[in-house]
């Protein structure tokens, strides 16, 4: 397994962790059980440990596919969009221990810890379908903006050469 696989395979964990553990969070919330909450922070730290095994097999990926003669452009503006979701996802999964600690000593202030952690859970989802799309585009071509023009100026081109009369 090399590094552009492995990468692949730990990319996932993150980005449909964030989505399980915001719903638990705010069942949890919602229902105010303390092991609801408990079990989403325990998913948003696991999710943000993914994401760091992730961000290491990324350069090795990188150099696999550039090797295959994939752009360059395209892999790095996923490069950042990926550095952007793992700085908010140590802030989440620091939030995520704090809240936890706070739950296990019955803290105050726990309940308002669970609502910055949702809100800040949410925004990293919508950040995700950034990271994941980007990544995806890298090989994904029928995914890309262009897809639609390459497609089109493609079917045009064998549209002309089959009215070539020569």
């Amino acid at each position: 397994m090399n590094q552009a696989h492995l990468h692949m395979v730990f990319n996932h964990f993150p980005i449909i962790g964030l989505f399980f553990g915001i719903g638990i969070l705010a069942i949890g919330i919602f229902k105010k059980h303390t092991i609801l909450v408990n079990t989403a922070y325990v998913m948003f730290i696991f999710c943000m440990i993914m994401a760091k095994a992730t961000m290491m097999t990324g350069e090795g990926a990188e150099e696999i596919v550039e090797e295959i003669g994939i752009s360059h452009d395209i892999i790095h503006n996923h490069e950042e969009v990926a550095e952007t979701f793992m700085k908010v996802l140590y802030v989440l999964g620091f939030l995520s221990i704090l809240g936890l600690v706070a739950n296990f000593k019955k803290h105050a202030k726990a309940s308002i810890v669970s609502y910055v952690v949702l809100v800040l859970a949410i925004g990293a989802a919508v950040l995700s379908k950034s990271v994941g799309t980007s990544g995806g585009e890298i090989r994904h071509t029928e995914i890309r903006e262009n897809a639609n023009i390459n497609n089109a100026s493609t079917e045009s081109n064998e549209e002309e050469l089959d009215n070539d009369d020569h």
